[in-house]
């Protein structure tokens, strides 16, 4: 009985792909709606915040339904290839935030770097090297098109949410992503040319 239903499902499953792919994707809506849980349950415990995994996975049906078409079926459900969607979308998220996390860490050790000072000229010298170090970020970030400058800004010197960046800037919270990781790429090489 339950390898029937199964059957059923499956069987189901593969008309829903076969008529996303000759170019209905609204097609592929119930399947999806009916793999969410089972996707967010993989994707919740390795992201551990709930907003980021609901981003991750709508990201993930966005791009299920953009590439439908490269999908083969496999005599099982669409659900693994789902699934590895999903984990890819992790595996870029985690880059993205580490890299920009080693951005911020950078950032603030240049500024905030070495130990207190034990006399006045310490204190100066320490507060000289404050300035050129600042004067260094805030030229390089001079270079950058103003559109990365304000994402860098919002998002590592003042440490807002992603989106409340995104919704700041009027871009979708993917958009704003993009726009981040392109931005610590600009900044990396302006500052590092110096």
């Amino acid at each position: 009985m339950i390898a029937e239903a199964e059957t059923v499902e499956l069987e189901a499953e593969r008309l829903a792909v076969a008529r996303a792919q000759a170019g209905d994707p609204a097609a592929l809506e119930p399947v999806l709606a009916g793999h969410a849980e089972a996707l967010f349950s993989v994707i919740l415990p390795r992201i551990g915040d709930r907003a980021h995994a609901e981003d991750v996975l709508k990201d993930t049906f966005v791009t299920a339904i953009e590439k439908i078409r490269s999908f083969q079926w496999q005599g099982r459900s669409i659900f693994f290839w789902l699934r590895q969607i999903a984990l890819n979308k992790l595996i870029d998220l985690h880059r993205h935030r580490g890299r920009a996390q080693r951005l911020a860490d950078a950032l603030r050790v240049e500024v905030e770097a070495g130990p207190p000072p034990e006399s006045a000229d310490d204190a100066l010298i320490v507060e000289e090297d404050r300035r050129r170090a600042l004067s260094r970020i805030e030229s390089a970030m001079g270079e950058l098109p103003e559109r990365y400058a304000r994402a860098i800004r919002l998002r590592l010197i003042e440490e807002r949410p992603r989106e409340e960046c995104a919704k700041t800037m009027e871009v979708a919270v993917g958009n704003f992503d993009v726009i981040l990781f392109r931005a610590v790429r600009a900044f990396r090489k302006a500052y590092g040319e110096r």
